[in-house]
């Protein structure tokens, strides 16, 4: 099976959609001797954060010599980047072997009569397999979907992460807060310790579900806190984060991803990390400090510098994640005018996005995402509470927003391209595949082309590692 081979299959299971439970992955896992029992994991759900808090446990426990799987989703631009191994992504051709397994056991499954599973249970029964054929020593296991019957929660982790609880995936997980909690405290296990970041009504279901399974809970503001730096933060820099275990461990490092809610999510990598630094001699001190400065998640309000022009690449796609960004925005940008380049999927509470997203004085420009799920920009336009615009893709979309661009504006940009950087060959490249436009450069440099053939050279703030992407949005600010 080729790589290619791989993700036809793969894809022509997605026509059921998504189909929540355990049976098919429990009994696809069955026929492959149940691999993900066969090492120590980590599991981390929540709303928002949880992508930031996996990849900060992985890099620590990377740090410290330890074989570390990471498994997370969706991908930005290849099925490749949801199985990651230490510092780099899977092979094409080991993905390939991966499924090419998978598709043995589901092909017998059916065959004795079971249900078909879905493309999110396959990829998972895939990354379980391979993260034991290669020997990892933890993974790290993001949750897809809510919790309780995601097909991660097969695993019987080591410790349970919990971060924020909001509104997002009604249609699966329920229309309040407590029973969108429900959902995530479903992955706590019988005397597994809990970690989360969670408040209000939230934190009371699910320390009612931690004392239910025997669980130490382990709470922000309550077992550890953190603090971060008082002024704005250096998108250079990062910021500089000091996590607080109660009576007990502290720890201050640079975090290089930006925005208080960064400051919340390190708190709850840390205090998981410091929960196995009780048996794992490794993690030291410097271990976990070098680990945290050295994290890469991209395209969660990263910053670069395209001469006068600052770059941003944010994904936020709910309600709370918009507020994140608005925050962290103001923080790093303060009060400058602005323009959008502005995409979001259909399925979306875009409603509530725009109001808290854009001004009376800001300029959008909507464009379709490069996705089915797109919602209709020209539609959008018409409700935002700004003066707005549309384009037929993003590309075109991206020169009527940098046509608008004066002296002291920012223009926001939200698209679905992906950045890569590959170190094989000292580059940043960022493809719009749908739309032909691109970014490229060298070492830490890159240059962004619009539709016309326009550029602006850009300055990489952060060291490249082997495959990072970047994806979902970006802004441009021309300073006064």
């Amino acid at each position: 099976m080729t790589y290619e081979q791989a993700i036809d299959y793969l894809e022509s299971a997605n026509v059921f959609g998504i189909q929540l439970g355990l049976g098919r992955i429990q009994a696809l896992l069955e026929r492959l001797d149940n691999p993900q029992n066969n090492y120590k994991t980590i599991h981390v759900t929540g709303t928002n954060g949880k992508g930031s808090v996996t990849a900060m446990i992985a890099s620590v426990l990377t740090e410290a010599g330890f074989r570390t799987g990471r498994y997370t989703s969706p991908h930005l631009e290849d099925y490749t980047e949801r199985i990651h191994i230490d510092n780099h992504d899977i092979s094409r051709d080991d993905f390939a072997k991966a499924v090419s397994v998978v598709k043995d056991a589901v092909t017998a499954m059916v065959a004795a009569g079971g249900e078909g599973p879905t493309e999110f249970e396959m990829i998972t029964a895939a990354a379980f397999w391979y993260f034991d054929y290669i020997g990892v020593d933890y993974a790290v296991i993001e949750v897809g979907l809510g919790g309780l019957l995601d097909s991660t929660n097969v695993i019987v982790p080591v410790v349970s992460v919990i971060t924020n609880v909001a509104m997002d995936h009604m249609k699966y997980c329920g229309n309040t807060i407590e029973a969108i909690a429900e959902q995530k405290a479903g992955i706590i296990k019988e005397g597994v310790p809990v970690v989360t970041t969670a408040d209000g009504p939230a934190l009371q279901v699910i320390a009612r579900k931690a004392y239910e399974k025997h669980s130490r809970l382990y709470a922000l503001d309550h077992s550890f806190d953190v603090v971060g730096n008082a002024g704005p933060e250096d998108p250079e820099a990062g910021q500089m984060v000091t996590v607080r275990e109660k009576y007990g461990f502290a720890i201050t490092t640079v975090l290089p991803l930006l925005g208080k809610h960064q400051r919340t999510n390190c708190a709850a990598a840390v205090m998981t990390l410091l929960i196995l630094a009780r048996h794992e001699k490794k993690l030291t001190r410097t271990v976990l400090e070098n680990g945290i400065r050295h994290v890469q998640w991209p395209g969660r309000f990263q910053v670069f510098k395209a001469g006068d022009i600052d770059v941003v690449l944010d994904g936020a796609h709910n309600p709370a994640g918009i507020d994140t960004f608005c925050k962290t925005y103001e923080d790093v940008f303060a009060s400058r005018k602005r323009v959008f380049l502005f995409s979001v999927l259909a399925d979306k509470d875009y409603s509530q996005m725009v109001r808290e997203l854009f001004h009376d004085d800001d300029y959008v420009v909507c464009a379709p995402a490069p996705t089915p799920r797109s919602a209709d920009p020209k539609a959008m336009a018409a409700i935002l509470p700004c003066k707005a615009d549309w384009a037929g893709t993003i590309a075109e979309g991206l020169d009527k927003a940098l046509a608008a661009i004066s002296p002291g504006t920012v223009t926001v940009m939200a698209y679905s391209g992906t950045w890569s950087m590959d170190a094989k060959q000292p580059s940043l490249t960022c493809c719009w595949r749908q739309t032909g436009s691109s970014f490229t450069g060298f070492t830490s440099r890159v240059s962004l082309k619009s539709a016309t053939g326009g550029s602006l050279n850009a300055t990489c703030p952060f060291s490249p590692t082997p495959r990072t992407q970047i994806s979902m949005g970006c802004s441009f600010s021309r300073a006064s």
